[in-house]
């Protein structure tokens, strides 16, 4: 793999412990390009960086999200472990270095199908939402077409518009529609958090027109939490598998200041968190991305934490791993 760059343990510091309290203590590094990986026996967590920006300079963004997977390591390693053993691995990032995000792309979804196939629970890390193609397409390769995989993505964007004429962070499940069209899939997509100022009615239409499921930015609140997550049971009771992608974006700006496209009118983290809870608790989540962290319009790491947090609640939660 020509775009892959190993696990390094010196990205995972934080405060010491006698009891190995702490996530940097307790990582496992996964080189995959040393041969056959180690097959594991039981659901076993790997995050995979997707360092990239490329998608999102195409797309006419604010560059940066190509170092959101070290940030995040570096948020992600101070907080504590909460039960024994050995919970995470590291495999390392693939990387757009030349501009070359179609190469980027087939390369990740190989990665993402070995680690599949090995028995990993693949945590991506990106980098542009452009990310969601390349990890959809591993999935594929894993899974196939008579297995029904949808997609839910937490997203102030649909994500659905066409690529101009090259693939960006905002065409991915576009590109995903046609791919379940040429592999004989159903497409399964809904989109939770949405917003009406941030999309062309252009998109709107396609959305309908693809049979999507949509969820407006509006409806996320607490009051209104019931209703999103029957909708959500509703989406995932026919399908066989979950891909969940988390564009960190759909927050508002007060708790997610550092992504590409930044807006105060996100939802919060509190509507967020029971929605991953019950998605996690489904039983048919197949793997999980969280994309467009950009450090660099990050205020004192606030979103490099957030996206932790996510990855830390699903690490812990009950009975997955």
């Amino acid at each position: 793999m020509n775009c892959y760059q190993t696990p390094d343990a010196g990205s995972w510091k934080g405060r010491p412990s006698a009891d190995r309290a702490y996530l940097h203590e307790n990582i496992r590094l996964l080189d995959l390009s040393a041969g056959d990986l180690p097959k594991q026996e039981s659901l076993t967590p790997v995050l995979l960086g997707y360092a990239c920006d490329e998608g999102v300079v195409r797309n006419l963004g604010r560059p940066g999200a190509r170092n959101g997977p070290q940030a995040l390591r570096g948020a992600l390693g101070k907080l504590p472990l909460l039960r024994e053993g050995s919970l995470l691995w590291d495999a390392g990032d693939l990387a757009c270095t030349d501009g070359d995000l179609e190469t980027l792309q087939q390369e990740f979804s190989e990665a993402v199908y070995q680690l599949l196939h090995c028995g990993y629970f693949p945590l991506a890390i990106g980098g542009g939402h452009d990310i969601a193609f390349a990890h959809f397409l591993g999935l594929c390769r894993a899974k196939g077409p008579e297995t029904s995989i949808g997609i839910l993505n937490f997203d102030a964007h649909l994500d659905l518009r066409t690529p101009l004429p090259r693939s960006h962070s905002g065409s991915p499940f576009l590109q995903i529609a046609h791919l379940c069209k040429e592999q004989g899939r159903e497409f399964h997509y809904g989109c939770l958090g949405v917003r009406r100022d941030a999309n062309a009615q252009e998109l709107w239409d396609r959305a309908t027109s693809l049979g999507a499921m949509t969820v407006g930015r509006e409806d996320m609140e607490a009051r209104k939490l019931d209703r999103v997550m029957d909708r959500i049971v509703q989406f995932m009771e026919p399908l066989d598998a979950v891909y969940l992608t988390i564009d960190l974006d759909g927050f508002s700006s007060a708790y997610a200041p550092g992504v590409s496209a930044a807006s105060p009118m996100g939802f919060s983290p509190e509507v967020m968190m029971p929605c991953l809870d019950i998605i996690i608790s489904s039983g048919k989540l197949l793997s999980m991305d969280i994309a467009e962290l950009n450090p660099g319009h990050d205020r004192d790491a606030q979103t490099a934490v957030l996206a932790a947090s996510l990855v830390h609640r699903l690490l812990h939660f009950p009975g997955l791993f």
